[in-house]
């Protein structure tokens, strides 16, 4: 039970954050935000018995990832962003969508409350299994290539937001 109620206390703060994170104006509060999402799923890493998950989660993109985003941010000089009215599709479909959503997902859990009474949180991690062994075989022998093309990726993107900051120099 007790699992259960941080379970959705650390959701609850998850979803305020991402909201949070779109209705800010500055893009500064908006990756702060963003460390409080990051935050909150290593917490719920956490309860799912995922300790390995959750410290990586925190390290690296809680910790690295958010400060090459605000590096970039200070790197652009981002200030105040400029604000439109929006579309009228948007709020005409995204409200009723919104509240349809919600509506299923309430009524799926209560549809199904008796099954949802047994599961353990945590419960999937076998006691004895060392998962780090298993994450890091996955990492550097069958995903090797894919996490090199993405750091490589990275590294592209910084060095683009360096060329688009520089600033042309008059000859």
């Amino acid at each position: 039970m007790l699992h259960q109620v941080l379970f959705i206390v650390f959701g609850a703060i998850c979803v305020a954050g991402a909201i949070n994170l779109v209705a800010q104006r500055h893009p500064i509060n908006s990756a702060l935000s963003l460390v409080v999402v990051m935050g909150s799923l290593a917490l719920i890493y956490l309860l799912l018995g995922a300790e390995f998950v959750a410290a990586v989660q925190v390290i690296v993109y809680a910790g690295a990832i958010m400060v090459l985003f605000v590096f970039v941010i200070m790197l652009l000089n981002a200030g105040a962003e400029e604000r439109t009215q929006g579309s009228r599709i948007a709020v005409l479909i995204g409200g009723p969508g919104v509240a349809v959503l919600t509506g299923v997902i309430v009524w799926t859990v209560m549809r199904n409350s008796q099954q949802f009474g047994g599961v353990l949180i945590g419960s999937m991690v076998e006691q004895g299994q060392d998962n780090t062994h298993g994450i890091a075989n996955l990492l550097f022998k069958d995903f090797l290539l894919p996490f090199e093309v993405t750091s490589v990726l990275i590294l592209i993107a910084i060095m683009g937001a360096v060329v688009l900051a520089a600033r042309k120099e008059s000859v």
